[in-house]
């Protein structure tokens, strides 16, 4: 399990963050991927909630999206891989911004190490998710259902994007909003309904980072969101900076 073994963990920054409409943060992850690419800044991890969106990824096609009039969410084409795929209050997103570089230059080794450090947070909770083969995410069993959704984009061998967990939200508008990753027949589960009890995102966010830390080979360090680690020219941070 992970790839640490006997070797010392590299000096990593995390960026918990509240709710952030996803043109925000996406902007953000692309300055962060810029300093990471540059040596600038080392390996950094964010964490966020995001508002109503449906987020299209590359492979996405037109008829997978099937949204009421009425509904208040935002649709944004992405360059993540895959398909379309619902945020929404409840769910926590996390976007590594890490150099492959310093974690091996493979794509689909990535994209396990994330199933991998998904699956480490739920056993915190006691669930027991797992990859299925010829499906993406990460699912429960008996019967199949999704818990977390995975889409990353590489560029330079710097990641930006990366994965989906639902916490405690109606699932909903993955079946009635989108054919949600094109699966058409797929069941959507949440932490709470699993548990039966409600569970916040911010219970989860220190067991989803120390998966990320195990995995990866990280020591994380948190930024002081609330002294405006106004490092990059970005709304985020702007406001940050602002709020002092």
């Amino acid at each position: 399990m992970g790839r640490v073994g006997l070797l010392v963990a590299e000096p990593a920054y995390l960026l918990n963050l509240g709710p952030t409409p996803y043109l925000e943060a996406w902007e953000l992850q692309r300055a962060l991927a810029g300093a990471v690419s540059q040596d600038a800044i080392p390996d950094t991890i964010v964490m966020l909630e995001h508002p109503p969106v449906i987020t299209l990824g590359r492979r996405a096609e037109g008829n997978e999206v099937h949204i009421p009039p009425d509904a208040a969410v935002e649709i944004v084409e992405t360059d993540r891989g895959g398909k379309s795929t619902y945020h929404g209050p409840g769910q926590l997103v996390c976007y590594p911004i890490l150099d492959l570089n310093r974690h091996g230059r493979d794509v689909k080794r990535y994209c396990r190490d994330l199933e991998e450090a998904i699956e480490l947070a739920l056993g915190a909770f006691g669930l027991a998710g797992e990859a299925i083969e010829g499906l993406t995410g990460v699912w429960l069993r008996d019967p199949p259902r999704k818990i977390a959704s995975i889409g990353v984009h590489i560029s330079r061998w710097v990641t930006t994007h990366g994965y989906a967990l639902n916490v405690d939200l109606d699932p909903a508008p993955f079946t009635d909003w989108i054919t949600a990753c094109g699966l058409e027949d797929a069941s959507f589960t949440t932490i709470a309904h699993e548990l039966g009890r409600p569970v916040s995102v911010d219970e989860v966010r220190p067991h989803a980072a120390a998966a990320l830390a195990e995995v990866f080979g990280l020591e994380l360090e948190e930024l002081p969101t609330d002294e405006g680690a106004g490092l990059w020219a970005q709304p985020t941070h702007e406001k940050l900076a602002a709020s002092r």
